[in-house]
């Protein structure tokens, strides 16, 4: 056996183990992370009983799984890059004298368009309730310390 025969080999082998064990450490990172969240959290409520003051509930959040809440503009933005990494490349490909390779950027392309027609059809109203729902947390929680 010679050298790229070898490559050829070993290249699916090493994507396919880097791969799940680099889903394995997010895994991993995410859970020791949540765990270390909760013991703080527990030795300061721990803490704040001891000397008697008075705890609050504890957040929603807390007891999520996904705590982030992914901007539905996040949609906007990954529709754009696609839209313009499928015309990057289709116009590459063109300008090289590749036509027949230049339609496979149509398909980058797609996914961008999908995403901003998404965005425009319901990620638009959506990012618009969220931000009035946090204007509303925010000024409850201003006139709630202002009393």
């Amino acid at each position: 056996m010679n050298i790229p025969n070898i490559i050829a080999v070993l290249i699916p082998i090493v994507g396919i183990v880097m791969g799940i064990g680099l889903a394995m450490l997010s895994v991993y990172l995410q859970y020791s992370k949540r765990k270390e969240i909760f013991a703080l959290y527990h030795q300061e409520r721990m803490a704040a009983i001891e000397k008697g003051v008075d705890l609050p509930p504890l957040p929603e959040q807390f007891f999520t799984e996904d705590s982030k809440r992914v901007s539905p503009r996040h949609r906007l933005l990954v529709g754009l890059v696609w839209l313009f990494v499928g015309l990057g490349f289709s116009g590459a490909f063109v300008g090289a004298g590749n036509r027949d390779v230049a339609w496979y950027g149509l398909i980058p392309i797609g996914i961008g368009l999908a995403n901003l027609i998404y965005y425009f059809l319901v990620g638009k109203k959506e990012a618009e309730m969220i931000e009035n729902e946090m204007r509303a947390r925010l000024t409850q929680n201003q006139t709630n310390r202002s009393v």
